[in-house]
């Protein structure tokens, strides 16, 4: 079995994107790793270079900024690592440069590949999320936060990344179907230095709406105040992934948030009910749940 591990990236340094960790925190279940570095205006390139040349390929890329809908281009950079894989690759792990893996689970991941490889009805696996806010300590706990998603696909041509990067889809538009595993994707996404975090948010909109709606809807400042976006939140009480250790041990910002101001919204509670006494799940899916229940490794 050979697995590719894929990504994008641009501007790692400028809005302290944690890629390099994302991409250590994979590799070692890889054979090989895709990364499609846009043109930057820092030292990208090299910082990704420099990771494992024995592993990394990468491919320059140049984002077309004219793209300010729905996030469309953070879908064709997606689609440019995934289609430079090796053709002879049975698995496609994809990654994002705000996105790391446990140690941990990388066992249980990769079994998962062994177990699916040769399931016909099987196109990818789906994945359990949890999201940083603020703070390394700190988990979104609300409906808000997507809960899970597609991170490894099957080496299918017709598989291609869905609207902004979000996950993927296959032929016309069709859901793939997919094995929910114990694993979790932590999402740093929403942990940066205020001021990183502030240059992100006037950037990356760019990608999603013009500037008639950046100019009504991102706050104009030195740096991001958290407390602006803060929804319900929980403590995040276990160990992060051995790579993220230098960075955590490096934030230079303060970040302070109370539970007891949590209050659950009447959707979540909904939400709640008919998951824990009906069983029913009403949260938008981005794909099709299908298990595979016996081993069939080869």
């Amino acid at each position: 079995m050979k697995v590719s591990g894929f990504t994008f990236i641009k501007n790692a340094l400028i809005y302290d994107y944690p890629v390099v960790e994302a991409i250590k925190s994979i590799l070692p279940i890889c054979d090989e790793f895709i990364v499609a570095v846009g043109k930057s205006d820092d030292e990208t390139l090299d910082l990704i270079s420099k990771i494992d040349k024995n592993k990394i390929r990468i491919v320059e890329t140049e984002w077309d900024e004219s793209l300010r809908e729905g996030g469309r281009v953070l879908a064709l950079e997606t689609d440019k690592a995934f289609s430079n894989i090796s053709k002879d690759s049975d698995w496609a792990f994809y990654i994002q440069g705000d996105e790391v893996v446990h140690e941990k689970y990388l066992s249980t991941i990769y079994e998962a590949m062994l177990r699916c490889e040769n399931e016909e009805k099987i196109d990818g696996l789906l994945f359990k999320y949890l999201h940083f806010y603020g703070s390394y300590s700190y988990v979104g706990a609300s409906s808000n936060w997507y809960q899970h998603e597609i991170r490894v696909v099957k080496n299918n041509s017709s598989f291609y990344s869905y609207k902004d990067a979000q996950g993927f889809r296959k032929g016309d538009n069709e859901k793939l179907r997919v094995h929910p595993i114990d694993a979790y994707i932590y999402h740093y996404g929403w942990v940066k230095e205020p001021k990183a975090m502030q240059r992100k948010q006037e950037n990356f909109n760019k990608l999603w709406h013009d500037d008639k709606w950046i100019e009504d809807n991102v706050r104009v400042a030195n740096e991001f105040d958290y407390s602006h976006s803060m929804k319900e939140m929980k403590p995040f009480l276990d160990e992060h992934p051995k790579v993220m250790e230098k960075r955590i041990s490096e934030r230079n910002w303060t970040f302070s948030y109370d539970v007891s101001f949590n209050r659950r919204s009447l959707k979540d509670k909904f939400k709640d009910f008919l998951s824990k006494y009906l069983g029913i799940d009403i949260g938008y899916k981005n794909y099709k749940i299908q298990r595979v229940r016996n081993s069939r490794k080869n």
